[in-house]
Formats: structure tokens, C-alpha cells, sequence
């Protein structure tokens, strides 16, 4: 995948009935399907069992086993319930006969209510000053751990940003915390509301465990870690679109017992808060042998 267009059709499922949808795979560099396109199919497959025009409001999921790139995951949704203000599916994601994934979204009506949000961060570098995974590779390639570098070399959909960039090659400790600007390649033109969820639910996968592995910098990298998204929760507040650099904001409370915990905001440039994700993901470290 190299454009927005791309990822737009990896994200649309085939549909099979109502209630059962079928997605193929592409590769982001890892051996096993990426946790964000799961996220983003599942939320496709229980978007489309809305006919009563309710917009997604929450969504949270469970990684139960790695996908196989090579066969298709089959989506079921589960109509929970339509009740007077808020529809709730349940979507289960199946591969050769075994559950891998399942996720639990929330719809709402649209209604005015009050409102207020946190302030984005001020003082952070424009995304026009900033290196992009592109440029980062071209410089630091050499200094990277292999896996990372495999990583940065695949082609994809979006752009990144990272506010800060310290080489691996410096192994220090860094604060937990973690800013990236990203911008979708290609013009995608004028798309809905729910298909831009899907597409934020994407993106929100990548990036979100690196806050939680800086504190360990001058130790642990992606090479000697063995990583992966355990669950994944997210929150959308408003409209918003894909013209413009977003970044993404992301903190670590804690990392313990082999697993770290993140938590981030996604702002447009003008500072507008258009969601909040949470994650916990699989940490463990390559040289320790558990009993």
C-alpha cells in the first residue's frame, strides 16, 4: 500500500450476509496482520449494521491470537442492541476456524450537549521542520536495529512525523512520552464521518507502545523486544478531516510484569480533540526467560 486510496480498500469488507463480512491482509513489515487494520475492519463490518445514521462513539477490543497475513479474517457482528439513543455491536473476527480478535462498539445519536476538551500541547515543532520515517531511514539507517529498519522500509499509506527523533545508536534512557504528526499520502477527496473513524482506528496503532519504551531506551529497542497489542480501547468526539497534519499525542503511566500501558490524544492542527485511545501491549524482553 503506498496511497490513502489503498488503505481504502483494504478497510471495506466484502460482505457475505448481514451480519458477516470477509477482509484480506496487507504486510506493515511484521511477520503476523497488523492490530490496527483488525480494528479498523472490525469497526467497518459493525458500521455497516447501522441503518439508523448513530455515529461511533466507543470502541474496545481484545487481540486473543496473531493473524496469518495469508488467509482471510471472516467478521460476525452480534446486533447487541438498538436501544433509544444508542446502538451497541459486538464484532467477532475469525481465521481457520479460530477466534483471534474480538471488539465491542458503541453508537449515538447526534445530540447537543455541553462541551470542553484538553489543551494541546503548545510549543511542538511543525510537522514541515520534522524528518519523516522516509528521511529518518535514508540518515539513520545504519544505526537502527535491523527489525526497525525492515519496518521503515515498507511502503504504506501515511506519513509520520515524530516531533523528536533520538538515535537508537545513543541508548539513553528517555522520558515516556511520545509526539507524532502523521498525514494520510494521496488525495482521498470528500469522505464520510465513518469512514474516516475507520481509518483514525488505523493509524492509531501505530506509534502508541514507543512512549512506553523510551523510559528503557538505553536497554531495550524493538530488535531485543518482543512486542504486541494486547487490547485497544478508543474513544471519538468530533468530526474532523484528513487535509491537514494530525498528531498524536501519547504518555506511559507504567510498564510492568512484561506489559506497558499508553494512552494518547489525536488533535487536528488547530488543536480540536477528535479522540482518545488507550492500549496495553506485550513487552517482554527477548533475553529473559520466564518459568
Amino acid at each position: 500500500m503506498t496511497t490513502a486510496n489503498d488503505l481504502l480498500d483494504l478497510l471495506v469488507l466484502t460482505q457475505i450476509d448481514d451480519t458477516e463480512f470477509n477482509g484480506v491482509s496487507e504486510t506493515v513489515g511484521s511477520p503476523v496482520v497488523f492490530g490496527g487494520q483488525v480494528l479498523a475492519q472490525a469497526i467497518n463490518a459493525a458500521s455497516r449494521t447501522i441503518t439508523n445514521k448513530r455515529v461511533l462513539h466507543s470502541m474496545h477490543s481484545y487481540f486473543l491470537e496473531a493473524g496469518d497475513l495469508k488467509w482471510p479474517i471472516t467478521y460476525n457482528v452480534n446486533l447487541v442492541r438498538d436501544g433509544g439513543s444508542f446502538s451497541v455491536r459486538r464484532v467477532t473476527a475469525h481465521q481457520k476456524n479460530k477466534t483471534i480478535f474480538i471488539l465491542s462498539a458503541s453508537f449515538h445519536k447526534p445530540e447537543i450537549g455541553y462541551n470542553h476538551q484538553i489543551v494541546m500541547k503548545s510549543g511542538l515543532n511543525q510537522p514541515e521542520t520534522l524528518l519523516s520515517w522516509t528521511d529518518i531511514l535514508k540518515q539513520y539507517g545504519d544505526f537502527l536495529p535491523k527489525s526497525l529498519k525492515a519496518f521503515f522500509e515498507i511502503e504504506r499509506p501515511i506519513e509520520f512525523k515524530p516531533t523528536t527523533f533520538v538515535s537508537p545508536a545513543e541508548k539513553k534512557d528517555l522520558p515516556p512520552f511520545y509526539d507524532v504528526w502523521f498525514k494520510l499520502k494521496g488525495d482521498v477527496g470528500d469522505l464520510d464521518l465513518a469512514t474516516k473513524q475507520q481509518i483514525l482506528t488505523y493509524v492509531s496503532d501505530y506509534n502508541i507502545l514507543v512512549s512506553a519504551l523510551n523510559p528503557h531506551a538505553s536497554v531495550a529497542h524493538w530488535g531485543n523486544t518482543q512486542t504486541a497489542s494486547l487490547d485497544h480501547s478508543m474513544w471519538y468526539f468530533r468530526d474532523f478531516d484528513f487535509s491537514d497534519w494530525l498528531l498524536f499525542s501519547i504518555e506511559s503511566p507504567n510498564t510492568s510484569g512484561a506489559r506497558g500501558f499508553a494512552r494518547g490524544n489525536i488533535f487536528t492542527r488547530d488543536g480540536k480533540l477528535i479522540a482518545s485511545v488507550a492500549q496495553e501491549g506485550l513487552m517482554r524482553p527477548k533475553n529473559i526467560k520466564n518459568e
